[in-house]
C-alpha cells in the first residue's frame, strides 16, 4: 500500500491560499495525487484536503508539520498532517442488534476499513461469540439505569485504556452523557436509523410509518451533547409505500444502516470530513 501524507486545512477564506500550498509542497519535490478545496461564501470559510506522495517530498511527517506552521499561522489556519502508516485505533459499541457490527467487522476483514478494531464494548454479553471469532477483546459493561454515571465512567476508563482514536457506535442503544461526548468531540461515530432531523429518539421507523412517509433513511452524524443533532457524514434512503408494514420498514432500513455507517467510518479515517460547526464538509 501507497504511504501518503494527508494535509487537512480550515481557515478564513482569502486569495492565495492554494497556491501558497501547492508551492511550499513542490518547492519540497512533493507530488499531489488527490486536491479537494471548497470555498463557503456564505461562512466565508475555506477547506482543503491534500494527499501527499510521502516518497516523493523525502521528509518526515514531523519536519513537514515543522516546515509547515509558519505557512499555517500566516493563514490562521487549523489544520492537521496525517501519515497514513499510522492505521487509527476504532472501538466499536453495540447492544444487541448485530447488523451494523457484522458488516464493519467484514468490511475491516476485507480490508476495506483502515484502521485497527481494539475492542468492542457492549451493555450486553450478546456479541461476546462474534468478537471472539473475530479475535476482537470484547468488554461487556452493563449500564446500571439506578447509576448509569459510575457504567459509562467505566466505558470511558476502558475507551482510553484501548487508545481508542475514534468510536463507532454500531445500533448502542445508550445515550452517552455530555461529558464524553465533550471529551470525545469529532470522534464518535453514531448510526441513527432515520433520515434525520426527522423522527430522532426511539422506534423512528414506527414513528414513519405511522406518518405514513414514502422514504425511509439511515444517517451517520458524529455525536454531541444534544440528541441525533450532531453534524452529518452520510444519509441514505429507501422507497416504501402503503403496502409495507413497519416490520418491512425496519428490514429494509437495516440495509440502508449498514451501508451509510460503514461509509462514514471509512471517510472519517480518510479524513474526507471537515466539520464546519454543525455542518460537514464531506470530500468524499
Amino acid at each position: 500500500m501507497s504511504h501518503y501524507y494527508r494535509l487537512v486545512v480550515s481557515c478564513p477564506d482569502q486569495v492565495g491560499i492554494v497556491a501558497r500550498v501547492s508551492s511550499f509542497i513542490a518547492q519540497h519535490g512533493g507530488s499531489i495525487t488527490e486536491a479537494s478545496q471548497h470555498s463557503d461564501l456564505q461562512t466565508g470559510r475555506f477547506f482543503m484536503r491534500y494527499e501527499i506522495l510521502a516518497d516523493s517530498i523525502g521528509m518526515s511527517a514531523g519536519e513537514l508539520e515543522e516546515a509547515f506552521a509558519p505557512i499555517a499561522a500566516t493563514f490562521d489556519m487549523q489544520w492537521a498532517l496525517v501519515d497514513t502508516q499510522k492505521r487509527r485505533n476504532v472501538v466499536i459499541m453495540v447492544s444487541r442488534e448485530s447488523h451494523c457490527l457484522v458488516d464493519l467487522l467484514y468490511r475491516w476483514q476485507a480490508g476495506e476499513l483502515d484502521c485497527n478494531i481494539v475492542g468492542i464494548i457492549s451493555n450486553h454479553p450478546d456479541m461476546r461469540a462474534l468478537s471472539e471469532w473475530y479475535e476482537i477483546p470484547y468488554f461487556h459493561i452493563a449500564v446500571d439505569p439506578t447509576n448509569k454515571q459510575a457504567s459509562f465512567d467505566a466505558v470511558q476508563a476502558q475507551i482510553e485504556a484501548l487508545d481508542a482514536d475514534c468510536i463507532v457506535l454500531a445500533r448502542y442503544m445508550q445515550i452517552l452523557p455530555p461529558a464524553l461526548c465533550e471529551h470525545y468531540a469529532g470522534q464518535i461515530i453514531n448510526i441513527h436509523h432515520s433520515f434525520l432531523p426527522s423522527f430522532a429518539g426511539a422506534k423512528p421507523y414506527h414513528q414513519a410509518y405511522a406518518r405514513g412517509v414514502k422514504l425511509i433513511g439511515a444517517t451517520c452524524h458524529y455525536v454531541t451533547e444534544e440528541l441525533d443533532a450532531g453534524p452529518i457524514i452520510e444519509q441514505d434512503i429507501h422507497r416504501v409505500s402503503h403496502c409495507h408494514t413497519p416490520a418491512d420498514l425496519v428490514r429494509f432500513g437495516r440495509d440502508v444502516e449498514k451501508s451509510v455507517l460503514a461509509r462514514g467510518l471509512r471517510w472519517h479515517l480518510e479524513d474526507r470530513v471537515l466539520i464546519d460547526g454543525n455542518k460537514t464538509v464531506v470530500f468524499g
